[in-house]
């Protein structure tokens, strides 16, 4: 499909109260294709005048939006997944230039935005309150769930626009207004596209606003704010905290929700499938360079079927085809940035430095690193207990069951994980043993849907994401009692 004759444009500054306008920091952002180098956009960048703009244009804009009819709210939902339909191939486009998506993940991306889309329509008739019995005579008792107010979003590059989306379509939907500041690599696919699709599928001016800001500027700001009753993070452990900090810390206590880093483990028990294991071990790893925080970053494998694992996935990962992401086939394509390869590159020198060995490699081309493959890693070292973010996959030998239970747990981190095993009710039982928000039976660790539930435990953060978990975590509860008749008091 081509791109349709009326692209989307002016990706150039803010989008507050229903304006396209420039920023005031004095400061310009560079956006550029991580593939290539192409310069994609300039953009003004936000200052905190502009920031406090946008909290006050929502919060002026939040209670009408609120107030409207339940299927007023979901009806701009379904336009916007049709929006999504008609320009499949240009949001599509966006992100494989912006943040180096290769088309499969692009097209994968895509799909989650509109899935969250139609699940978010849902959600303004889902919401319940309460009746209550109480035990004092002629005294009606009732929970009322209403709309937090102001939800501020700070969302990462790696998957930008489902993971501002999974944020910013729940808290629209519950009749809250949002402010978004989107990753400094990918301003428009993590925010400012997403302006555009809410702005044509009817959205009122101010209920949504994106900033596009140097961290320096408007970084602490964003959380300190008093405006925000909310903070939705994504992103890493170290940054994760500062706002968790912030958020307790400011003039008004924020409620946070903080999806974190990740350490996944894949474990493959002696009984595994291999062909499965190892097909569900190359895709978890290397799906989007590994840029995903679920992505199976360690895999484990008995050792008695070890040597067989380790022959069949290195034969799998050699064939995975490595360039351009625009490309059909393309399975790895760049990292985002030369920081992030640089920290890859110099994680892969010092696991040469040890014990593990280095059995599948290749030369770094401009951003893209192709496959490494280590084996004999110590589940204690710094390879294995860092999160890649990287096309480098590191295989631990367990002992057996019980081992490789215990290799999986010894992390900080616990968001995904998955197990394979040709016993379901093993794998099971495993999983209900792992330390983690989500545990996958014979999958890959990377599963998110908008109607289960997603988020961590550990330091891979706070809160859940997706149908009823985000429901309450959106909305707030409000006790609302009425005395019939005359109540006897005691003095």
């Amino acid at each position: 499909m081509n791109l349709i004759a009326d692209p989307w444009h002016d990706f150039t500054g803010q989008f507050i109260a229903g304006r396209w306008c420039p920023g005031n920091a004095g400061k310009t952002l560079d956006d550029h294709n991580p593939y290539d180098g192409a310069l994609l956009t300039r953009i003004s960048l936000a200052s905190q005048d502009d920031l406090d703009q946008a909290y006050r244009a929502a919060a002026a804009a939040q209670k009408g939006w609120a107030a409207l009819l339940p299927s007023e709210r979901a009806a701009v939902f379904h336009r916007a997944a049709s929006i999504l339909d008609v320009r499949h191939e240009e949001i599509v486009s966006w992100l494989i230039r912006e943040s180096g998506s290769t088309r499969t993940k692009a097209e994968v991306e895509w799909a989650s935005v509109r899935a969250t889309m139609l699940a978010a329509a849902s959600m303004p008739l889902r919401v319940q309150g309460r009746i209550l019995p109480v035990d004092i005579p002629g005294k009606d008792s009732c929970v009322y769930r209403k709309p937090l107010g102001v939800v501020g979003v700070i969302s990462p590059w790696n998957w930008p626009m489902h993971l501002s989306n999974r944020s910013i379509a729940p808290a629209l939907a519950l009749g809250n207004a949002v402010v978004v500041k989107p990753a400094d690599d990918t301003p428009v696919t993590g925010g400012l596209l997403l302006g555009k699709l809410y702005e044509a599928a009817g959205l009122p001016a101010g209920v949504l606003n994106v900033v596009v800001g140097d961290v320096a500027d408007i970084g602490d700001a964003f959380t300190l704010h008093p405006i925000p009753k909310f903070i939705s993070f994504t992103g890493s452990t170290r940054v994760g905290r500062h706002i968790g900090g912030l958020a307790m810390s400011g003039p008004t206590l924020k409620r946070v929700g903080l999806e974190l880093g990740g350490n996944a483990p894949c474990v493959v028990l002696d009984d595994a499938d291999i062909e499965r294991a190892v097909q569900g071990a190359t895709v978890g790893r290397f799906l989007h360079q590994g840029q995903i925080c679920m992505s199976t970053n360690r895999i484990i494998v008995d050792a008695s079927i070890h040597e067989r694992f380790v022959e069949a996935f290195v034969e799998r990962v050699r064939g995975l085809k490595v360039g351009d992401p625009n490309d059909s086939d393309t399975v790895i394509g760049p990292l985002i940035n030369q920081r992030q390869l640089g920290a890859a590159l110099e994680r892969i020198e010092a696991a040469r430095q040890t014990s593990a060995r280095l059995i599948l490699s290749g030369a770094a081309q401009r951003q893209i690193l192709p496959p490494h493959v280590f084996i004999d890693v110590a589940n204690d070292s710094l390879l294995a207990q860092t999160e890649q973010f990287a096309p480098i996959a590191p295989i631990i030998r367990a002992n057996d069951e019980a081992h490789a239970l215990e290799l999986a747990n010894a992390t900080e981190f616990g968001l995904s994980s998955a197990v394979f095993t040709r016993d379901e009710a093993r794998g099971v039982r495993f999983a209900l043993q792992v330390e983690a928000g989500m545990t996958h039976v014979n999958d890959i660790s990377v599963n998110d849907d908008p109607s289960n539930l997603f988020g961590g435990e550990k330091n891979s953060g706070l809160g859940r994401f997706n149908s009823d978990w985000i429901i309450a975590e959106l909305t707030t509860d409000h006790w609302v009692s009425v005395q019939q008749g005359p109540r006897p008091y005691p003095f």
